[in-house]
């Protein structure tokens, strides 16, 4: 293996600390998520066809909020250390160490979506439209997150690029992918979800850019997968190639794809619905 060319830039996971109270880069990234979810979910809903009020889009953020923590973290549990936390109860709520899966905090999202429009009345698939849209760059600055956090790593590699990360045991050069991650679910997929919305105008066709998030997102988390180096509880599966994010994002790519195909199949609202 060649010699590390880029040194892994060692930031503090802690951006500013006072007696036990501690700002750290992981929460920032989730709280700048969802703080610009709402500000692009709010212009969004302003635009024809109308779907809500940006008012309403106020009240949703602490239901979504809700959704991300609670199903990240039940997913995260459930998924990937159902053993752990079954033996160590104690640890269910430290969310400060760390632990929230993806798959998991958009089922929450994705239930807090249903209720919130059936209690109000909106229609379903264009508001799911509204938070795929306003979902991938919250989905960067996690993953940037992760980096910082010197966690996640990437598989070994002898690119020019590959780092050593200080948590490693094994202390070997690895593909920094948290940031390829960051670049595809996150920068990419919002690029071109934006065009799909305001180039070619499928904002009037409900459902088709949450399936488009959806299958996008699927599709950008197996490419990473590829280069991330699986959970170490749990390995490679079925033939030592398939992993958790991998088995995880075939469901969400097949319904991605239905929700596009059935949105191309029905009439597109009115711009002035």
């Amino acid at each position: 293996m060649s010699p590390l060319v880029i040194p892994y830039p060692a930031i503090d996971p802690v951006l500013y600390e006072i007696g036990p109270f501690a700002i750290r880069w992981y929460a920032l990234a989730y709280v700048a998520g969802l703080v610009f979810a709402w500000w692009l979910a709010r212009r969004v809903v302003a635009q024809p066809p109308v779907v809500m009020k940006p008012e309403q889009i106020d009240d949703f953020l602490f239901y979504a909020a809700l959704g991300v923590i609670l199903g990240g973290r039940l997913g995260y549990i459930l998924f990937y250390k159902p053993g752990f936390y079954l033996a160590n109860p104690d640890q269910l709520l430290a969310i400060w160490k760390g632990g929230m899966s993806f798959h998991g905090g958009l089922l929450g999202v994705s239930l807090a979506v249903v209720w919130y429009a059936r209690r109000h009345k909106i229609e379903f698939f264009s508001f799911a439209d509204v938070m795929g849209l306003a979902t991938p760059i919250g989905l960067m600055l996690g993953r940037i997150a992760n980096f910082i956090n010197g966690e996640l790593w990437g598989r070994a590699s002898d690119v020019a690029w590959a780092m050593v990360f200080p948590h490693d045991e094994k202390q070997v050069a690895r593909h920094p992918s948290q940031l390829y991650q960051a670049f595809l679910e996150g920068l990419v997929l919002f690029i071109v979800l934006v065009v799909l919305w305001k180039v070619f105008g499928l904002r009037r066709r409900p459902g088709f850019l949450c399936g488009a998030f959806w299958a996008g997102y699927g599709v950008a988390r197996i490419t990473g997968e590829f280069f991330r180096e699986p959970d170490a509880q749990l390995g490679y599966l079925y033939g030592g190639w398939l992993t958790m994010g991998m088995l995880l994002s075939l469901p969400l790519i097949a319904l991605g794809v239905w929700l596009m195909m059935r949105a191309l199949r029905r009439p597109p609202v009115a711009a002035t619905a």
